[in-house]
């Protein structure tokens, strides 16, 4: 019994640490006590039939004698810049990722994120087992608390890239938000030009959560070792011109077969530039459950 409390203990910790490469944040006001909208509604998707309205690059098909990817390159290029000066962000992000070959279920985090000094805050919401665990990254350091008999080992800090906190999760927490996300997309992007067996379709009136989005679908049809994935699937919402998911997948194990979910990142409810202070991203904020050690 001893050795299995220890285990469930640790797997609370490892869960504590759940980063996203496209992690945002939520709800302005006392969200750690509220629900997440109902789960995004079935994707609709239809090929563009008209260049994008931006005042960005359009997401457009390539021209004559460029690599499919360059207009989603361009977009992305050029709008580093407008996320790098965004000072923070929240939203509801809802997380689904392969660890070990295994497919988990979603979870749903509430997260705020500030862009300078790099600090976030998560307060999960579902699954029912992790409901009202928290995690505040800052100033380096990473802190952590479960909820209900796991409460009594108070606030823990964790290595962000320590096999307790990596155990469980893709990615590091120090990895999380939009201006990584967009940094990550580039340097891939970058890289696939430099070969041929890219198809790349853009898809308009794509609704997540009743957003209406443009989604970029990239497709390498044949697996090679200089290829991350099989299909990606990037949506923008056209009205703040931001990524707000991310789906990647692997090549099908049987010929013929559906291409495996590898990550799959969702973040509804999105607000920009909420004023978020030091406070929001201290454990000794007392809305939030941390009990600091004395």
């Amino acid at each position: 019994m001893l050795l299995r409390n220890l285990a469930r203990d640790v797997r609370w910790l490892a869960l504590l640490a759940c980063g996203g490469l496209l992690a945002l944040g939520g709800p302005s006001g006392r969200a750690w006590g509220q629900t997440p909208a109902a789960a995004e509604k079935p994707i609709r998707m239809a090929e563009r039939s008209g260049p994008a309205t931006s005042s960005r690059p359009a997401l457009t098909e390539a021209q004559p004698n460029e690599h499919p990817l360059m207009p989603a390159l361009r977009w992305a290029k050029a709008g580093l810049r407008d996320i790098e000066s965004l000072k923070d962000y929240s939203a509801t992000m809802v997380k689904r990722e392969r660890i070990d070959g295994k497919l988990n279920d979603p979870e749903w985090v509430f997260v705020k994120i500030r862009n300078k000094p790099f600090s976030v805050y998560m307060y999960f919401l579902k699954p029912a087992e992790m409901k009202g665990q928290e995690v505040i990254f800052s100033d380096g350091k990473m802190w952590g608390h479960g909820t209900g008999i796991r409460k009594v080992f108070g606030t823990v800090p964790l290595d962000p890239t320590g096999p307790i906190a990596m155990k469980g999760n893709r990615y590091p927490i120090t990895e999380i938000g939009l201006v990584n996300l967009v940094r990550r997309l580039i340097e891939v992007g970058d890289k696939d030009t430099k070969y041929d067996e890219c198809e790349v379709k853009f898809f308009p009136e794509a609704k997540i959560n009743d957003r209406v989005c443009t989604c970029v679908q990239i497709i390498h049809p044949v697996p090679r070792r200089n290829f991350l994935f099989h299909v990606a699937r990037i949506f923008v919402d056209d009205e703040m011109n931001l990524p707000v998911r991310y789906e990647a997948y692997e090549w099908p194990e049987k010929e013929g077969g559906p291409p495996e979910l590898v990550e799959e990142y969702t973040y509804l409810n999105l607000k920009l530039n909420n004023g978020f202070t030091d406070a929001d991203f201290d454990i000794h904020n007392p809305n939030y459950g941390f009990k600091p050690r004395k």
